[in-house]
C-alpha cells in the first residue's frame, strides 16, 4: 500500500473539511460584531436580535471548526514527522503563537460572550465579539504566515540538514502572506456575507420577521459586494506573485506548455497529459501577459521550459503538477467569483433602489448561492497545495521526503477512512444544526424601540400578496 498517497488524501480531506467552516468564522464573527454594535450606538433592540441570532449560527460554525483543526496540527508529527523534523524550528513558530495567542484570544471571548448577555454592559459585550473577530482573523494571519513559508521559503538557512530560521521578520514580511491574507479574510467576509442574504432570502420570501431579515440583508449585501470586488482585486495581485515566485503553478493554472511573450490566457483547454500537448484550446491573446505584468506583452513561462530549468537547478525527475487538476480548480475558483461578483452587486441594487417587493424569484435564487463562496474556497485551496507539487517547501523539500518512515501504508489508509466518515457525521450534524436554527428564525424581542433611527435603510410594509 502506498502511504504516501493514502498520507497525501488524508491530509487533504481533513482540511478541506476545517476550510469549509474557517471562511464564514473569519467574516461572520465581523458582521455579528458590527449588529451588536450598532445596537449599542442606537438602542434598536432589532440590532441586539440580529446579534444573537446569527451569532448562535457562528457559534455552531467555530464548534466544528476547532474539532477539524486539532487533527490537523497532530498530522504534522504523525504522517508527516520528516517534515516537522526538517522544518519544525520555522514550521512550529507561527503555529505556537496561533494557538497561545489568536485562538486563546477568540475561544476565551467568545465564552465571554455566550455567557455575559445581561450580565456585562452592553459595550463591554459588544468588544467581546470584537475580540473574537480579531483573534479569528489573526489566527488566520499567523497560520498563513507557517503557509506562506512552504509557499515561498525567506528568512532561513540549512544547517546539519535542518532548516532553521534566521529572519523572523522575513518571515512576518513574506511577500506571499503580503497576497495571500487579505485574499483570504475577504473571502471568509464574502462567505459571510452570502451566508446571511441567503438565509435571509429564504424568509423574506416566506414574509417572516420581514423587518428584521430586510435590515440582515442590507447589511450583508453592502459587505458582500465590498468583499468580493477587494477579493478579485487581491486574487489578481496574488496571481502576479505567483507568476514570479512559482511560475509552473502559473503555468499549470492556464495549461500553458510552452514560453509565451505576449501570452495568451486560456478560456477552454483540452490536453493530451501523457504527450503533454494541446488538442483543442480557445485563448486570448495577450490577456495573460496583462494579468502578470499589467501591460499586453511579457513573458510567461510554459511547463516545457520550467521542466528544463528545473532539472538543471534541482535534478532529475518530474516538477510538474497535477495539470489537469490545477487547470480546472483556477477554473472552478474563478468562475464562482464571477457569479458572486454579479450576485453581490445585484442585492446592493435591490437595496439601494429598495425592491424588496415582487422580488420572489430573487429570494428563491439567493439561498443557492450560499454554496457558491464555498466552492470558490475549496477550489482555491486545492489550486494552491497541488499546484505546488511536488514540492511540500517550495524549492527546498520534496513531498515524497516528508512522509513519517514508520506510518504503514495500512495505518494510513485506516486513519483516513476513520477520519473521512467522522468528519462527514459531525458535518451532517453541522450542517443540520445549522439549518434547523436558520429555518426557526430568531427570537424577536418586544420592546419599544426609540423613534430615532440611526441604523440601515428603514424597512417598509411587509408586500401585500
Amino acid at each position: 500500500m502506498d502511504s504516501l498517497l493514502f498520507a497525501r488524501a488524508q491530509f487533504a480531506i481533513t482540511t478541506v473539511y476545517h476550510f469549509f467552516f474557517v471562511p464564514l468564522t473569519l467574516g461572520l464573527s465581523v458582521l455579528v460584531a458590527l449588529m451588536e454594535t450598532i445596537y449599542v450606538r442606537t438602542g434598536r433592540v432589532i440590532y441586539k436580535d440580529m446579534a444573537k441570532f446569527w451569532g448562535k449560527l457562528f457559534v455552531i460554525n467555530f464548534a466544528m471548526g476547532v474539532v477539524t483543526g486539532i487533527v490537523q496540527e497532530f498530522q504534522f508529527g504523525m504522517n508527516w514527522s520528516e517534515y516537522s523534523r526538517f522544518v519544525g524550528d520555522i514550521f512550529g513558530a507561527p503555529l505556537a503563537i496561533e494557538a497561545l495567542l489568536a485562538f486563546f484570544l477568540e475561544s476565551t471571548f467568545l465564552g465571554i460572550w455566550i455567557f455575559g448577555w445581561d450580565k456585562l454592559s452592553k459595550g463591554l459585550h459588544a468588544l467581546t465579539m470584537w475580540m473574537v473577530a480579531i483573534g479569528s482573523n489573526v489566527s488566520a494571519l499567523w497560520i498563513l504566515i507557517a503557509n506562506s513559508f512552504m509557499q515561498e521559503p525567506v528568512g532561513y538557512t540549512i544547517r546539519n540538514g535542518r532548516a532553521e530560521m534566521t529572519d523572523f521578520f522575513a518571515l512576518l514580511l513574506n511577500p506571499n502572506v503580503q497576497v495571500q491574507f487579505p485574499h483570504t479574510v475577504l473571502a471568509g467576509f464574502t462567505t459571510a456575507a452570502f451566508f446571511v442574504m441567503g438565509i435571509s432570502a429564504y424568509h423574506l420570501m416566506r414574509k417572516q420577521n420581514i423587518e428584521f431579515f430586510r435590515r440582515s440583508f442590507q447589511m450583508a449585501a453592502i459587505v458582500g459586494a465590498f468583499a468580493i470586488i477587494m477579493v478579485g482585486l487581491t486574487g489578481h495581485s496574488q496571481a502576479q506573485e505567483m507568476v514570479r515566485s512559482q511560475p509552473m503553478k502559473m503555468a499549470a493554472a492556464e495549461a500553458l506548455w510552452y514560453t509565451e511573450d505576449p501570452a495568451s490566457f486560456s478560456i477552454l483547454t483540452i490536453g493530451d497529459l501523457a504527450q503533454r500537448r494541446d488538442v483543442f484550446a480557445i485563448r486570448i491573446p495577450r490577456l495573460l501577459s496583462l494579468l502578470a505584468y499589467n501591460q499586453l506583452s511579457g513573458e510567461v513561462k510554459g511547463i516545457h521550459d520550467l521542466q528544463a530549468e528545473f532539472e538543471q537547478q534541482y535534478g532529475e525527475g518530474n516538477y510538474i503538477p497535477p495539470v489537469a487538476v490545477t487547470y480546472w480548480t483556477f477554473r472552478m475558483m474563478v468562475g464562482s467569483g464571477i457569479l458572486l461578483g454579479w450576485f453581490g452587486l445585484y442585492a446592493v441594487f435591490i437595496v439601494m433602489a429598495d425592491l424588496y417587493d415582487n422580488r420572489r424569484w430573487a429570494w428563491r435564487i439567493f439561498p443557492y448561492t450560499i454554496a457558491l463562496p464555498y466552492l470558490a474556497n475549496t477550489s482555491g485551496w486545492l489550486m494552491t497545495e497541488l499546484g505546488r507539487a511536488p514540492w511540500v517547501v517550495y524549492g527546498v523539500m520534496k513531498i515524497e521526503d516528508a512522509i513519517s518512515p514508520t506510518v504503514s501504508g495500512g495505518m494510513a489508509l485506516f486513519t483516513l477512512v476513520a477520519f473521512t466518515l467522522i468528519y462527514a457525521s459531525l458535518m451532517v450534524a453541522t450542517i443540520y444544526l445549522l439549518r434547523k436554527f436558520a429555518i426557526a428564525g430568531p427570537k424577536i424581542t418586544e420592546v419599544e424601540e426609540p423613534k430615532a433611527d440611526v441604523g440601515f435603510v428603514p424597512a417598509a410594509q411587509p408586500a401585500q400578496d
